[in-house]
C-alpha cells in the first residue's frame, strides 16, 4: 500500500527552543536543554548531531514509504531552508512546510520570502505550551483566530487558494489548546486548508473530550487531521497501541476516513516506538476498510499537501540569495 508520512522532520542543525529554554547537542542523539534536562532526540543510530534528508530517504525506503510531509517544530529548532533544499533536491518524495514567529519585526517579509521566492505553499503554526510559542511567550497568550500578529499573515496567505495551514495547539490543558480557533478560521478562509497536529492531543480515558473537539470541525470540509504521535500522548502502550485505537475510532466516526492523515512525528516519536511500528499499526487493527487506509495513508495528504501547484511553485523557484552558492545539503 502507497503511504505518505505527512508529519516528518529532518534537521541539519540542532537548534531547538521553548520553554526549556535552547538546546545544544551531546552526541548519539540526546541533547541537554537550559534547565537541564538531557533528552533523547533522535533514536539511536539515526545521527549523532542531525538527522538529514538522505537519513530520512534511507528509513523512508525501508519501511516503503513513498513521500513525506518535511514540517517544523519548536523541538529542533525551525529547519525552513535546510527544507527548501531537500525539496528542491528531492521534489519526487518531499514537500513541506516553513515557520515563523508572528511576533518578529520581520513576520511578514519572511513570510512572503518562503512563498513568493521558494514556493512555498503550507505554513507550521507550533503554540503550544509544553513545546511551542505559548511556551516561551507565557506572558501574552493569544487567539489564532484573533491575534492581529497573526491574522496579518493570514490575511496575506489567504491570497494563495489551497494553502495549508498546519496548527500544534497542544494538550486539553494548556492555554494554546484552540480547537474553537480552527472551526472560526476554517469559515473565514475557506479557500485555505487547515490540518489539526496530532489528532487534537486525545487521551482514550476521556473520549468525551475528544468527540468535543471534534465535532466543533464536522462542518467544515477545510479541516482535516493528521494521527501523528498519539501514540505518545497516551503512552506507554504496546504495539497495536489499543488507546490510538480507540481515539481513532471515534474520529473516523466525527469526521470520516477522508479527513484523517497518516504521520509519525519522527525522528522524535520514533525514540518511543520504532518508525516501523508507527508506519505499520493501523494495517494491523479493524478501524479502516482497505479504501479508507489508501485514503489515510495516501490520498489525503496527496490531496493536502501535494497539490500540483504546490510541487510546481517549489520546482520553479529560483533562490537569487544563493545562486551560485555550493550547498552541501
Amino acid at each position: 500500500m502507497k503511504k505518505i508520512d505527512a508529519h516528518a522532520h529532518i534537521v541539519k542543525a540542532v537548534a531547538g527552543f521553548n520553554k526549556k529554554g535552547r538546546m545544544t547537542p551531546l552526541g548519539n542523539g540526546k541533547v541537554i536543554w537550559d534547565d537541564g534536562d538531557v533528552t533523547q532526540l533522535f533514536p539511536e543510530g539515526y545521527g549523532d548531531t542531525e538527522f538529514t534528508a538522505e537519513s530520512f530517504l534511507r528509513l523512508m525506503d525501508e519501511n516503503g514509504i513513498e513521500k513525506s510531509v518535511l514540517l517544523q517544530g519548536h523541538l529542533h529548532g525551525y529547519q525552513n531552508y535546510y527544507t527548501y533544499l531537500a525539496i528542491k533536491k528531492y521534489p519526487e518524495r518531499f514537500i513541506g512546510a516553513f515557520s515563523v514567529d508572528p511576533y518578529a519585526k520581520e513576520a511578514l517579509e519572511i513570510a512572503q520570502r518562503y512563498v513568493e521566492v521558494l514556493g512555498f505553499r503550507a505554513i507550521k503554526f507550533e503554540i503550544s505550551e509544553d513545546g511551542g510559542i505559548h511556551g516561551y511567550r507565557n506572558t501574552n497568550p493569544f487567539r489564532l483566530d484573533a491575534d492581529p500578529f497573526v491574522t496579518r499573515l493570514f490575511n496575506y496567505l489567504a491570497n494563495y487558494p489551497g494553502f495549508v495551514v498546519t496548527v500544534d495547539y497542544g494538550n486539553w490543558d494548556q492555554i494554546s489548546h484552540q480547537p474553537q480557533a480552527i472551526a472560526n478560521l476554517a469559515k473565514l478562509y475557506p479557500n485555505i486548508d487547515f490540518v489539526v497536529c496530532h489528532l487534537s492531543f486525545p487521551h482514550a480515558a476521556t473520549p468525551e473530550r475528544l468527540k468535543a473537539d471534534l465535532s466543533m470541525w464536522k462542518e467544515y470540509p477545510n479541516i482535516y487531521s493528521d494521527l501523528s504521535a498519539i501514540q505518545d500522548i497516551d503512552r506507554p502502550e504496546d504495539y497495536p497501541f489499543p488507546n490510538s485505537y480507540k481515539n481513532v475510532t471515534i474520529a473516523k466516526e466525527i469526521l470520516g476516513a477522508k479527513r484523517l492523515i497518516w504521520g509519525t512525528d519522527s525522528p522524535w516519536s520514533a525514540t518511543f516506538n520504532t518508525y516501523n511500528e508507527l508506519a505499520t499499526w493501523l494495517e494491523n487493527v479493524d478501524i479502516f476498510t482497505k479504501e479508507e487506509l489508501e485514503d489515510v495513508f495516501y490520498n489525503n495528504a496527496q490531496k493536502v499537501y501535494f497539490k500540483p501547484e504546490a510541487v510546481k511553485a517549489i520546482k520553479e523557484s529560483v533562490d537569487p540569495a544563493t545562486e551560485g552558492i555550493e550547498i552541501n545539503l
